[in-house]
């Protein structure tokens, strides 16, 4: 391949990400590893398990997408929230203007697309807003040149989970009407924190990919951890741990990307197995275009759970 379309690829590859593109048909390199058809179901609790299981990063450094400076936007403010052991990763993250009124207002807590924060994303956020949610979108390790190394999947739930717990305890907020959704990786990060707590009420994932081995397969330049041990895929994908779903959760996907829905079926069927609520769909378009549109089923979600 040469360089310039080295340059072609990435500069795609990272824009659909991102969800900030259209959708693009992205060449394919090869991967090392076998990709299970379908990946084995975990009997442990995935919250349990990640209290005893550390990721080996054979590469560590920064988030690998280009980035922005983390200047709010007009309609929210930037704050901080420590991670990481020790609290020692302090990240920053936006929140939306509010006014406290007599009764708390319920809070969405949303991952980005794509391995850094832009004002893209946020623009997104609106209709959360408008339907009364405090929303709150956190950078998370290495992403926009902050500290901490990014390792796909994996300690970013620690972030995410240490950002709702910020969230929660802002002025004003229902820590008992949390919400969370994400696009994309944000999608994939939303179905793993949420098997991680009880902490929210409903979860959304929009376009996340449930099977790590799949992800990376498509993307192995992502991969920093030891990919010869199996269980570093494992831990990464929400299909070993369906039973693990700690809320009512509302998959969705555009009817475009069937890179990204293919196993939603499975994931569902594992989980009301065991009882979960969980319901999947797909809206008309790609990978962003669908976008709005999910984000207004996801709002209905949150009012019908919260009902």
């Amino acid at each position: 391949m040469s360089s310039h379309e080295q340059n072609s690829f990435f500069r795609q590859r990272r824009a659909v990400l991102a969800g900030l593109a259209g959708a693009l048909v992205l060449p394919r390199v090869a991967a090392a590893f076998d990709v299970p058809d379908e990946p084995r179901l975990a009997k442990h609790d995935y919250g349990e398990v990640r209290r005893h299981f550390r990721t080996k990063l054979l590469q560590k450094g920064p988030a690998p997408d280009k980035y922005e400076p983390l200047t709010a936007p007009a309609d929210a403010e930037k704050i901080f929230y420590r991670s990481g052991y020790g609290g020692e990763l302090e990240l920053a993250a936006w929140v939306s203007r509010y006014k406290r009124g007599r009764t708390a207002a319920p809070a969405v807590l949303f991952l980005h697309g794509g391995n850094a924060m832009g004002i893209g994303h946020w623009q997104l956020m609106k209709p959360y807003m408008d339907a009364g949610y405090v929303v709150m979108m956190p950078s998370l390790r290495g992403e926009n040149g902050q500290r901490g190394n990014f390792s796909g999947f994996y300690d970013e739930v620690d972030d995410v989970l240490a950002a709702a717990e910020r969230l929660a305890h802002l002025p004003g907020v229902d820590s008992g009407r949390l919400f969370i959704a994400g696009h994309s990786i944000g999608g994939t990060l939303t179905m793993l924190t949420t098997m991680s707590t009880h902490k929210f009420r409903a979860a959304a994932p929009i376009s996340g990919d449930p099977n790590a081995f799949r992800f990376f397969n498509r993307y192995p330049q992502d991969i920093r951890f030891d990919d010869s041990n199996v269980h570093e895929f494992e831990v990464r994908s929400a299909l070993c741990y369906a039973h693990s779903f700690k809320c009512p959760v509302r998959v969705v996907h555009g009817t475009e990307e069937a890179h990204f829905n293919d196993r939603a079926d499975l994931l569902a069927r594992r989980a009301r197995a065991v009882g979960i609520h969980i319901e999947t769909d797909t809206v008309a378009g790609n990978h962003t275009s669908a976008l709005p549109a999910e984000i207004e089923q996801s709002i209905r979600f949150f009012h019908g759970v919260a009902a």
